[in-house]
């Protein structure tokens, strides 16, 4: 008994306490991602539980506002309605044409692929448009003071515009969301130019740099974080845009779901599309911040927070 109570005392009592992973053996990055998933998780708990509350104590209307439970326990029986491609076919109906999981997964892939392909248009010619009004001085005066002019207008002005010019189909959808972030874009494009600190310029200047060179290897990587933490949001508009483009009429998509849902007043395919659509937005966005991690490589992991990273 002496003998343990003298080893017991030899054991240092104020021995540091280790970080959580270490004490799993788990991955350096890994609990980070853990902890972030574990207070998603309680975030979407806690609202969805109120939800529940509110429909337990009755003050929320099963038929207007259904609660989780029920919009989100016949997967099978909401999924049939996504299968608006086949309506746009003389004589076809809705039990025909593709399953339900096809049908959604076709659905998805279409609204996707037109807010990925507006979005990458927006992105691209802005970003070259706005270098270039502050690389030449006539094109400035020739373009800034209309794109200004333009800036302000909704999106929805351009539908009448999209659909004479492009029909029905993905072309006008693509175009609304490229039409909604192109303007804003360069502006914002111009102002993180405008924003670059001029000691990097007097550097380059110094050591020879010619103006391509000062626009290339120094104001276009100094803009670069504020551009994509400008097109992380945008990502979220052009989801926007392109569900009123779609329910609008200009071609089948979750929008077109959403409106289906309306004609038909069935609020639970309205909610089981707009858990879609922020699952959808969600998933992206975290890509998105993923990408942005590896093509900003030079800066601290502390300064991604006031970039949205």
């Amino acid at each position: 008994m002496a003998t343990f109570l003298a080893r017991a005392a030899a054991v240092p009592q104020d021995r540091p306490r280790l970080p959580l992973g270490q004490r799993l053996a788990l991955p350096e990055g890994l609990v980070p991602l853990l902890r972030r998933i574990g207070w998603m998780l309680v975030s979407v708990g806690c609202f969805a539980g109120l939800w529940e509350l509110l429909w337990a104590l009755g003050i929320a209307d099963a038929k207007l506002l259904p609660p989780p439970h029920i919009f989100l326990g016949n997967l099978a029986e909401q999924a049939r309605f996504f299968n608006t491609a086949q309506r746009w076919q003389i004589g076809t109906g809705m039990n025909t044409g593709p399953s339900p999981a096809m049908a959604v997964l076709i659905t998805v892939l279409a609204s996707t692929g037109r807010v990925l392909a507006g979005l990458a248009l927006a992105a691209s010619l802005s970003i070259l448009v706005g270098v270039a009004i502050r690389y030449v001085v006539l094109f400035e005066r020739l373009t800034l003071p209309t794109i200004t002019l333009l800036a302000p207008v909704s999106p929805i002005a351009w539908l009448p515009v999209a659909i004479f010019m492009f029909g029905i189909g993905n072309a006008p959808a693509i175009f609304m969301v490229f039409i909604a972030l192109f303007f804003t874009m360069v502006l914002s494009t111009i102002q993180q130019i405008d924003g670059v600190n001029r000691n990097y310029i007097n550097v380059a200047r110094t050591m020879g740099a010619t103006k391509r060179q000062i626009y290339a290897r120094v104001i276009v990587p100094a803009i670069l974080p504020g551009l994509l933490a400008v097109l992380r949001l945008n990502l979220f508009g052009a989801w926007m845009v392109v569900l009123v483009a779609e329910a609008t009429g200009v071609g089948y998509g979750l929008g077109q779901v959403i409106m289906l849902a309306r004609n038909t007043f069935n609020p639970s395919l309205v909610f089981f599309t707009i858990t879609l659509i922020g699952l959808l937005g969600f998933a992206f966005d975290l890509l998105f911040r993923l990408v942005q991690r590896r093509l900003l490589y030079w800066l601290p992991r502390d300064a991604g927070s006031s970039l949205g990273l």
